[in-house]
């Protein structure tokens, strides 16, 4: 299985990943975000597809699921009952409501059918976000 590995170090905040997030997916919200940390660090934030997720777990529509094959936590909206409580479980704070309707969870998908790579490893100028085996 293959996850988003992130070398804060790296990252300058330009937020190209967030726009190349945003155009995959022909949104008008991201699945990502970058934070400043509390020591002035910039901090991209990604779904981390847990082994045992608290997303999935506390999901009583059955909206987020862990896919055995991949390893990944998949999102159906047309599932979701809009009651954030995954959002509210996440130990991570990495799932956050849309901008828009307030009833979609943006989480990352690993732009899954949207290419071999996700958008942000891919368009990442400083190599901060990099897909790593586990």
């Amino acid at each position: 299985m293959k996850r988003i590995k992130i070398d804060r170090s790296k990252c300058i905040g330009c937020l190209t990943c967030v726009s190349a997030c945003i155009v995959a997916h022909n949104s008008s919200d991201s699945k990502n975000r970058v934070v400043l940390s509390s020591h002035m660090e910039f901090s991209p934030i990604f779904c981390r597809n847990c082994d045992l997720p608290e997303c999935v777990y506390t999901c009583m529509s059955g909206a987020m699921r862990k896919d055995i094959e991949t390893g990944y936590v998949t999102y159906d909206k047309n599932k979701c009952a809009s009651c954030y409580m995954c959002i509210m479980a996440c130990p991570y704070g990495t799932l956050k409501e849309d901008r828009i309707t307030k009833k979609e969870i943006m989480k990352c998908d690993m732009c899954v059918g949207y290419g071999d790579t996700p958008q942000c490893v891919e368009k990442c100028p400083m190599f901060a976000i990099t897909l790593e085996e586990v």
